[in-house]
């Protein structure tokens, strides 16, 4: 589908993927997988990875055929029919009562560090955020994705400082013997870890905005998730090696280390990076949200979140999308409604995204990459189990997108690859 400006090079796309992984996660997961693992973890970082990697080479192949704003949506339409390929993307768009407003409060909780913000102050902080963002979707996806190259180059410059002042060195790093690593102990950090890597459908509705989307996005995507994986290790390394995990807890230990070795004087420094690096997570996903909006809503021209303005943009969409994304946070706000169940609900939408992409892949590839493709799916299936009954709510919207949203008459023609 086209018609959005295509602007995004190389170097670009590799700082709005891995902005977009590392996110909220950057700061607590390392140490919540060091609770989970110890030392294991830094054996289930790489096996992360490895276990991920057919994941993303089906969005790398898939992007690079097929490169559109409707990300995920338009793969499943093209194998299964306008019908599934709408379904899929409401049930993306349904993650914004459930996951945006959660994502909104973590990033403003830097500011309560910072200031001692409270209620209102942080509320006032988290529409502003959104305004922030409104702005910046105003200018393009290059906008963006500068602004997030840059953020990738802080989160990177803290941690090498990090190591830096710590005296850590890679000759002093000690992995434990396979022999000693309990397979249950590292079962329960990849389940953490996973989350890590939720982003790689955002990314995909950019695939269009690329330059040479069939050469860089794909390389962007591999680059992108290696980096991302590279800073979590490093991340991991630090927490385990001052072992502050234990007393300060998993989302303070990062910031006690930085204040540790730098003084109180540098805490406003982690905060910073910590809530760029939220504001990255929001922002890709925001406009990938608006994307998607405008791919949906080109089945009927006329409609005014089919138009774009004059930077070839979908403004309106995004002016929708950011509207929306205001009433579920005062919504949240007014009703006092727990983010952390939020979050919950929200992962297991992305893990069913995750799988029906899989399962286009199965359908719309051939030879090593629909291998790849079914073998993704297979991890998608164990992982939508994991979370249990907390699973059903991404089973309950898709049921009901799939029953009460109407059917589309013309379906695009599938295409096959290999």
């Amino acid at each position: 589908m086209g018609g959005l400006k295509q602007e995004l090079g190389l170097a670009q796309g590799i700082g709005l993927l891995s902005t977009s992984l590392l996110g909220t996660g950057v700061f607590a997961v390392p140490a919540l997988a060091a609770v989970a693992a110890g030392n294991s973890s830094l054996w289930a970082w790489p096996l992360l990875i490895a276990l991920v990697f057919p994941v993303a080479i089906v969005f790398a192949v898939l992007g690079r055929h097929f490169p559109s704003a409707g990300g995920v949506a338009h793969f499943v339409g093209m194998a299964f029919g306008p019908r599934l390929e709408r379904v899929t993307g409401w049930l993306f768009l349904s993650v914004i009562p459930v996951g945006l407003p959660a994502a909104l409060h973590i990033a403003a909780g830097f500011w309560q560090g910072m200031f001692g913000w409270q209620g209102s102050q942080l509320l006032m902080t988290e529409l502003g955020t959104l305004a922030l963002i409104w702005f910046l979707g105003t200018r393009g996806a290059g906008s963006s994705a500068n602004l997030q190259s840059i953020i990738a180059l802080l989160i990177v410059a803290l941690i090498v400082a990090i190591w830096w002042r710590g005296g850590i060195h890679f000759a002093d790093i000690v992995f434990p013997p396979l022999s000693q690593v309990s397979v249950s102990e590292m079962s329960s950090s990849l389940a953490v870890m996973f989350w890590c890597f939720v982003g790689l459908e955002a990314f995909a509705h950019l695939a269009s905005e690329f330059k040479n989307p069939e050469r860089d996005f794909p390389r962007a995507l591999m680059i992108g998730l290696l980096l991302a994986g590279s800073v979590y290790w490093g991340c991991t390394v630090v927490v385990l090696h001052f072992d502050l995990w234990r007393d300060q807890g998993a989302a303070a230990s990062l910031p006690v280390i930085v204040v540790e070795l730098f003084g109180k004087q540098a805490l406003w420094i982690a905060c910073i990076i910590g809530y760029l690096a939220c504001f990255a997570s929001l922002n890709i996903y925001i406009q990938s949200f608006a994307r998607l909006v405008w791919s949906q809503a080109m089945y009927k021209p006329d409609s005014a979140l089919a138009r774009l303005s004059g930077r070839q943009l979908p403004q309106h969409a995004l002016s929708a999308v950011i509207l929306c994304c205001i009433f579920c946070t005062l919504a949240i706000y007014a009703f006092s409604i727990n983010l952390d169940t939020l979050i919950i609900y929200a992962n297991g939408i992305f893990i069913t995204i995750y799988l029906l992409c899989m399962l286009a892949g199965c359908r719309l590839l051939r030879g090593r990459y629909k291998a790849l493709a079914i073998v993704g799916s297979v991890l998608c299936l164990l992982l939508l189990v994991v979370p249990g009954w907390k699973s059903l709510y991404a089973v309950f919207m898709f049921a009901a997108l799939w029953l009460f949203l109407p059917k589309r008459r013309i379906a695009p023609s599938p295409s096959v690859h290999s």
